[in-house]
């Protein structure tokens, strides 16, 4: 009777051991650091290999990384951002769908005191931790030099502009304007084709019917240059083509002589250094206010 009694109470002791190391190991999930990012469009496969650099960071450091796409809609952007903060993340990292409107929203982690990090694409208005990205006005000076040499500094260019309002946007496009300046080449045609391939396409194909003389063409984006490339064809005119991105579309028409050139950025190294430096926020680390992102001119 009294040994079945010492294996009764060494079993419930042991019992006692698991439920205690469960207990602590649910605490630990609970103290899990969860970071939020919030992707502008992951119709954009520059965004998607953004985001996949960012979850391959967070698997790598053991933290858990919540996504939401905004769907390039700053109402949708608004109520990702509501959402992030009602589960309860430590960090926000964001790429925004405008400079301007996302404001509103970076204002609600503000309120809630939940540090923010932005990355591409800055914001005008809210208080960030940093911003993440590649030199853009750098970018579109490259893109804007090589096409200045390739035309011998004459002849017709046409500009292809993204989602007005967005920095990317208006960086690329001072400095492909700052590089056009310092030459005699005349822009023919600049509108915004929103960084939609399809759009570039549609837009391409009108400013080819206006416009009898057109030697290069500077798309801020790889997907407007794709769709640009395809109007080009199309026509059968002969006429140079340059992106930005250098996503895997774009350098394989660089590749095949179809694009002259793209401005390589490196999206996942920005996701990553997203992941990387919200921990160093939160572990109270000084960060520097602008985290620039190498880039390089991709050609044949």
């Amino acid at each position: 009777m009294k040994k079945a009694l010492v294996v009764f109470m060494i079993v419930v002791l042991t019992m006692g051991l698991f439920v205690g190391c469960e207990q602590k190991e649910d605490t630990a999930t609970d103290n899990e650091q969860k970071i939020g990012l919030i992707i502008s469009t992951l119709n954009n496969p520059f965004f998607v290999t953004l985001r996949d650099g960012a979850e391959a960071k967070a698997k790598e450091l053991g933290v858990e990384l919540i996504v939401l796409d905004s769907q390039n809609d700053p109402a949708r952007e608004l109520a990702n951002m509501e959402d992030l903060v009602t589960k309860g993340v430590d960090v926000i990292l964001i790429n925004p769908t405008d400079s301007d409107a996302v404001g509103s929203a970076i204002k609600v982690a503000n309120e809630k005191n939940i540090p923010v990090i932005t990355l591409d694409r800055g914001a005008n208005s809210g208080d960030v931790a940093t911003h993440i990205a590649s030199d853009n006005v750098a970018g579109g000076l490259m893109a804007g030099e090589f096409i200045v040499e390739q035309l011998g500094g004459k002849g017709k260019v046409v500009e292809l502009e993204g989602i007005a309002g967005t920095s990317a946007a208006r960086d690329r496009g001072q400095g492909f304007n700052e590089a056009i300046d310092t030459s005699d080449i005349e822009v023919v045609a600049r509108q915004v084709a929103d960084f939609d391939r399809a759009k570039g396409l549609h837009v391409m194909e009108n400013i080819i019917q206006a416009n009898p003389e057109i030697n290069a063409v500077f798309a801020h984006n790889d997907e407007m240059a794709l769709g640009a490339l395809k109007a080009v064809a199309a026509s059968g005119r002969n006429i140079i083509v340059v992106g930005f991105d250098a996503t895997d579309d774009a350098l394989k028409a660089v590749e095949d002589g179809e694009m002259a050139a793209t401005v390589a950025q490196q999206p996942s190294l920005i996701g990553a250094l997203g992941v990387e430096n919200a921990l160093k926020v939160l572990d109270g680390d000084a960060i520097d206010n602008y985290i620039p992102v190498a880039l390089k001119l991709v050609i044949k």
